[in-house]
């Protein structure tokens, strides 16, 4: 598989070609520390953005398997909070749907920027779900719940608040325990930027008016949340794919109902996972985008290919990937 050709000059981060248990290609790009040359590896932590979304999705099922939660029960009746013009009838699975219409306190239909929040609300500050609150709490619903789909992200802060007060664990301890410690991913976690572990690499945006980069710990949380925020290497990526689809995490009926269509069109979502169209079946992946970060892994069912592709310098991992696919086809 001829990849090199495809990789852009000055990518930074980690490609990764994998069918069932046989590495196809494999390397990692650029620095995790630029101003000191310290070069990304294949065990560098990357951080992923909204793709911990499925971790917390993971977390919620295995609730409901353990039928500590149901799909169907509400907000109003799970979080004790003034919710004052949210609607209260919002259920569990209409938040893992994106179809809740909660006000997202990053509405990315309006908004382009995610550092733009914190012009004045400190960034620092978020370091729990519940320090998200102000940034919603008091706006309108976006929608009648239940009525479409759109991509939202408070309403997976709310799901990993509804974690918290079911098991009495923060969110991430939690997913700790429930799937990175089962599935040994040992290099999995949700950390504050000004306590990383070692091997994380840093994220660098480039500024146009001072042609350099800088990295984006005043662009985003100081901690992740459940809209996302994980850091995690290419490893525990393959790690969490194997055990979700070999039914270790929760139920194969289960499983298959999260991997099934629940809401979208021309973009089509199951239960924190997305999902594309192929033939009469779909094909799931996760990704996400912050400053600096760009993520996708994705798995093709009937070929068993798994893609992942990372980059800390929020390189555009979709069009490598789709360059990628077409490489294959090819072959």
């Amino acid at each position: 598989m001829d990849i090199e050709k495809i990789i852009p000059t000055g990518f930074s981060g980690c490609v990764s070609i994998c069918q069932k248990e046989r590495i196809l290609y494999q390397k990692a790009y650029g620095y995790a520390d630029l101003p000191n040359k310290v070069l990304n590896h294949m065990d560098t932590r990357f951080a992923t953005a909204s793709a911990g979304k499925v971790f917390v999705a993971v977390g919620i099922l295995e609730l409901v398997e353990q039928g500590k939660l149901h799909l169907e029960d509400t907000i109003g009746a799970l979080l004790d909070l003034d919710w004052e013009q949210i609607d209260t009838e919002i259920t569990v699975e209409e938040l893992l749907t994106h179809t809740s219409g909660i006000p997202d306190y990053f509405d990315e239909s309006v908004m382009t920027e995610y550092e733009d929040l914190w012009v004045d609300f400190p960034n620092y500050r978020i370091r729990s779900n519940k320090d998200l609150l102000p940034l919603f709490i008091h706006k309108m619903m976006m929608y009648p719940k239940g009525s479409r789909f759109q991509y939202n992200n408070t309403g997976f802060v709310v799901l990993a608040m509804i974690l918290e007060q079911i098991t009495g664990m923060e969110f991430d301890k939690y997913l700790e325990n429930s799937i990175f410690v089962p599935c040994n991913m040992a290099d999995t976690g949700y950390y504050e930027l000004d306590r990383l572990p070692a091997r994380c690499a840093a994220n660098y945006i480039f500024g146009r008016e001072r042609n350099d980069f800088r990295t984006n710990i005043y662009s985003v949380d100081a901690k992740g949340t459940g809209a996302g925020g994980a850091f995690t290497t290419i490893g525990d990526i393959r790690l969490f794919w194997k055990n979700l689809l070999s039914y270790k995490l929760i139920s194969p009926a289960m499983t298959e109902n999260m991997l099934s269509r629940h809401s979208g069109k021309s973009q089509c979502y199951g239960y924190g996972i997305w999902l594309k169209k192929a033939g009469n079946n779909y094909n799931p992946y996760f990704q996400g985008c912050d400053p600096g970060v760009s993520f996708i892994s994705s798995f093709d069912r009937e070929k068993q290919i798994l893609i992942t592709l990372v980059s800390n310098y929020g390189d555009n991992v979709w069009k490598l990937k789709r360059e990628i696919e077409g490489v294959q086809n090819e072959n």
